[in-house]
Parts: structure tokens; sequence; C-alpha cells
């Protein structure tokens, strides 16, 4: 990137500070004056009944609301008490694993989802994943 700026592109940005202009957020439905593109939900410390009701809530909102994407928190599973249980499914008993399984069983569920980012899931690394949602006809 160069340093050098235009006396154009300077007289532009001196302009926009003395104005009373806001900038328009992309972000922000015009009819609703809403934030539609993303929202996160936490799931850290829910059980999995807790969990799965949670994200059903929480999917059913904002597909209604016209959210595109959201960021769902479940933590990687790291301190989970399941994996010292050996009569647990160490993949189901983790929020990490059985949140997206249920989504992904969930048919009613479905029908407003575009995509799940599984490789976020199935990664070591990380503690959450994305949905995308369709829009509302």
């Amino acid at each position: 990137m160069t340093n050098k700026l235009s006396d154009k592109d300077k007289k532009d940005w001196q302009n926009f500070l003395n104005s009373s202009e806001k900038l328009h957020s992309k972000d922000v439905d015009q009819q609703n004056n809403k934030k539609i593109f993303m929202r996160s939900i936490d799931l850290h410390g829910y059980t999995l009944e807790e969990a799965n009701l949670e994200i059903s809530k929480f999917i059913e909102n904002c597909f209604f609301s016209g959210v595109k994407k959201i960021n769902v928190i479940t933590g990687k599973g790291m301190r989970s008490k399941n994996l010292d249980d050996p009569y647990q499914s160490l993949d189901l008993s983790i929020l990490k694993y059985s949140v997206p399984n249920y989504i992904k069983n969930n048919t009613e569920l479905m029908k407003k989802i575009i995509r799940i980012d599984f490789d976020s899931v199935n990664s070591p690394s990380k503690g959450n994943f994305d949905i995308f949602l369709k829009t509302t006809k």
C-alpha cells in the first residue's frame, strides 16, 4: 500500500469528517433495522439435552429473523468429564460432536440450513462451528 494520498482523496476524507453523514451498515436490514448477518450462541456448560433444546430454538429464531450465519461455540471437549466414563460415547457425549449430529438428524432444522461447517467440527483445534441458513421466502 502506498503512503501517498492524492489531494482529491485528502479533500474527500476531510469533507466526510466534517459532514454529519453516516455510513450505511451492510449488516442492517433496512426495513426492520435489525442486524441480520451473523449471530453466536455459546453452549459451554449445557447438558446434551439443554444444548439441543437451545440450539433448536436459536436456529428457529435466527431463521425467522433473517440471520444468514450462526456461530455455535461448544468448546473443544478437552475437559469433559465424559472422557473418564467408558460407557459414554466419546463422539456423541461431547457437545462439539453431539450438537451438529443432533442438527443433522433433525429434518425440520435441516430444512432451514444450507450447510454446517463440519470441517470445523472435526478439527481438534476448534471449539466452534458455523451454520449457514437459508433465507425465508
